[in-house]
């Protein structure tokens, strides 16, 4: 007596347990909540990553969100997504995954408002994820209408260039949505936000040239690094 159900005959690997196209799918859908989800995270904490050379602007060190390299990789995995399976179920993974960023926020506050038995442990788990809110409401909004933007960017330049140029399409999307997603980001957890709302400092508009110019110099280098990468994904699933 076979013990298959309707549902075996309906899902994406009904006719191979292994086939690539819709493993790769889910890999891809993991990677990009899973980068996001410790990038809501880590956001409250600032880096300072030292410069072999001080430069204009900038200075001797780069200020960036610790988020930085887990956000990075939502591109990656929105990209390669957006190459093997089109504009239309990219957008649903970027807006579904936005709106798991509140889920992912009211778990964490609701933890960090339990009652918890050892003061000291409870005092920490609120420094470490507890985001103010300007960083809460920077990093939500930079995230989807930079994520849109990408997705946007990626499918303008493939409807001119087909398949060939994907190096273009990766880095052109990438470059320009970081740029939106860095300048919201900034403007909002460091301006607006604190100016609006009374919470954490209001930087001066040198302070936030500098921090914004370096975050985007180091994304920028992220998404020039990981064009291979993405050659490879989109070319192991295709292959």
């Amino acid at each position: 007596m076979s013990s298959r159900t309707a549902a075996d005959d309906a899902g994406p690997f009904r006719t191979d347990p292994l086939d690539r196209s819709a493993v790769a799918a889910v890999a891809l859908v993991t990677l990009f909540t899973v980068a996001l989800g410790t990038a809501q995270l880590t956001a409250a904490k600032v880096l300072a990553l030292p410069l072999p050379v001080s430069l204009p602007v900038v200075g001797a060190e780069i200020l960036l969100p610790g988020a930085a390299l887990a956000y990075a990789l939502t591109f990656l995995a929105s990209d390669c997504y957006a190459e093997l399976y089109g504009r239309r179920a990219t957008q649903v993974v970027v807006n579904v995954a936005f709106l798991a960023n509140f889920l992912v926020l009211a778990l964490v506050w609701s933890t960090l408002a339990a009652p918890g038995v050892d003061p000291e442990v409870s005092a920490a788990f609120q420094t470490a994820l507890g985001p103010a809110t300007n960083v809460v409401a920077g990093s939500l909004l930079a995230y989807v209408v930079s994520q849109n933007w990408d997705v946007f960017v990626f499918h303008a330049i493939r409807d001119r260039t087909g398949e060939a140029m994907l190096w273009l399409r990766n880095i052109g999307s990438t470059a320009t949505s970081q740029a939106i997603d860095t300048a919201i980001f900034v403007g909002v957890a460091f301006y607006a936000a604190p100016l609006l709302l009374g919470v954490g400092p209001v930087f001066d508009p040198a302070a936030l040239l500098a921090l914004g110019l370096g975050q985007y110099l180091l994304k920028l280098a992220i998404a020039l690094l990981d064009t291979p990468l993405v050659y490879l994904i989109v070319g192991a699933v295709r292959n």
